[in-house]
């Protein structure tokens, strides 16, 4: 990617930022005392968005399958889960400082975006065999010749431009915090680093008492939290987030094949939501996680590059193995197709809410030019807008605005509705655009003769008559999650 291709990216990226934040989507958190890094609060429409990423993945899931159920586990759990898991141990990132800027950097991320970089310059094999390298040091361990990489790719410093880098060291990205009156070391707790613990615990429970059969799976939406040292790319990285995890329970020797199942699935799940396919791809491992045989990540095309979205792992038996181990409970499950006892391997999808909506605001936002005049709009799918419908009376006077109420009363049982009569029609419907709402209701005087109203469509901006009458059907019809999820049955 040439350079002005990299400054426009990156101001696309600024201006959706501002966007984000200025209409209501997300603020920087505590921003009065001047902001808390890598940490975020969502606005009024930027909550709707999510809720509804999060109802659309939880009924994909729950619904669609019949074999896959929900749970909501604790954050707080006992300290030795994370020992069994490997997080106490393992979970480290790979950091490095700069000398001259006192910086901080996950070593990994720098070499990463080199390989970015000869990427978009066309050079993809150099790119692969940065990345091969890396792995094969990182696996190994071995950081000297890691810090080595970074010194003789020419990888600096984005602040001070050199390559004077400190020795590379492992940096445990877990939270940890006291329970109980007594603070010492028996009382150290975590908040954890990923939802998918609190399945792996609970999966007789969850078996049992759904009288579950394998294969099965168990779906959650839950916060997880990483001391994250570079955290940046707005609410790409963030030190508290939103994970969405399905682990499925399968028999010994088919995970791969349920592996490659999954991965079709949720790609397929990513352009049902509207996304191009060619924003999308599939990024396989080369370095697989200790508890992995196979993994992969689906990646978007964000205006700072191909990120991962979406992973989709097959975990093995490792974890229900590890805390059989460390709890020395039996995490067997008796198939009785085959008459035989089992650890089940599974498969996880995990993706995060906080890049999902980002990924979705990313892809709606649209500048065009329209007659001469500059146009901004999100063209979010209706399903997911966070407004469905805004309801706007001609003027303040006439009896219009009882009329509008009046719809908003019939309708705002089962849609998100705004009503609006402030400004003139034309400044209410941008201010609609700009917060992605995909149907403007115009009351007019015509409308207390024969109770038909104005529809104005977002996308096109084209308008058309309609009785009030057929209102409800009329959104019912364009904003049904069916229209998403029905790809998917």
């Amino acid at each position: 990617m040439a350079k002005k291709d990299q400054s426009q990216e990156n101001n696309l990226l600024k201006d959706i930022i501002a966007h984000a934040k200025e209409y209501g989507f997300v603020y920087p958190s505590s921003e009065i005392y001047d902001g808390l890094q890598a940490v975020y609060d969502y606005g009024p429409y930027g909550v709707e968005l999510k809720n509804n990423l999060k109802r659309v993945w939880w009924e994909s899931m729950t619904r669609l399958h019949e074999n896959i159920v929900g749970l909501d586990a604790a954050i707080f759990m006992h300290p030795t889960t994370w020992k069994a898991s490997g997080h106490v141990d393992s979970f480290n990132d790979p950091m490095v400082d700069n000398k001259d800027s006192k910086k901080r950097y996950r070593a990994d991320v720098l070499i990463e975006e080199k390989a970015a970089q000869y990427e978009n310059a066309g050079d993809i094999d150099r790119a692969k065999s940065l990345l091969s390298a890396m792995g094969k040091l990182m696996e190994a361990e071995d950081f000297a010749a890691l810090r080595e990489l970074l010194i003789n790719e020419e990888i600096s410093c984005p602040i001070s431009g050199t390559t004077n880098w400190t020795e590379i060291r492992q940096f445990n990205l877990m939270f940890s915090t006291q329970v109980g009156s007594v603070a010492d070391e028996s009382s150290t707790i975590y908040l954890r680093p990923e939802t998918a613990q609190g399945i792996f615990v609970n999966f007789l429970n969850v078996q049992k008492t759904a009288r579950m059969k394998i294969p099965f799976g168990i779906a959650q939406i839950g916060k997880a939290f990483r001391n994250e040292i570079v955290a940046r790319q707005f609410i790409f990285r963030m030190r508290e987030f939103e994970q969405m995890e399905m682990q499925y329970f399968v028999r010994p020797g088919s995970e791969l094949e349920w592996y490659k199942a999954w991965a079709s699935i949720r790609m397929k799940w990513h352009e049902a939501l509207g996304i191009p396919v060619e924003k999308l791809r599939r990024h396989d491992h080369e370095k697989l996680a200790h508890y992995a045989n196979a993994a992969l990540d689906i990646e978007y095309e964000f205006p700072f590059g191909y990120k991962e979205v979406e992973g989709i792992h097959s975990r093995t038996d490792f974890d229900l193995k590890s805390h059989q181990e460390y709890s020395r409970k039996k995490q067997q499950y008796f198939d009785p197709e085959i008459n035989q006892n089992y650890i089940p391997y599974v498969i996880e999808t995990s993706i995060g809410a906080d890049r999902l909506f980002l990924m979705t605001l990313c892809n709606a936002y649209v500048e065009e030019e329209v007659e001469g005049k500059q146009r901004t709009y999100l063209k979010f799918h209706p399903a997911l807008a966070p407004v469905k419908a805004a309801i706007l009376p001609l003027t303040k006077k006439d009896g219009l605005p009882e009329k509008a109420r009046e719809i908003v009363e019939e309708l705002k049982y089962d849609f998100n509705i705004i009503y609006e009569d402030a400004a003139s029609i034309g400044k209410r419907y941008t201010r609609q655009d700009l917060i992605g709402t995909p149907f403007c209701i115009a009351v007019d005087h015509q409308t207390l003769e024969d109770n038909t109203v104005t529809i104005r469509h977002r996308d096109t901006t084209e308008q058309e008559r309609l009785p009030i009458s057929e209102l409800h059907h009329k959104l019912g019809e364009a904003c049904s999650f069916r229209n998403i999820v029905k790809h998917l049955a």
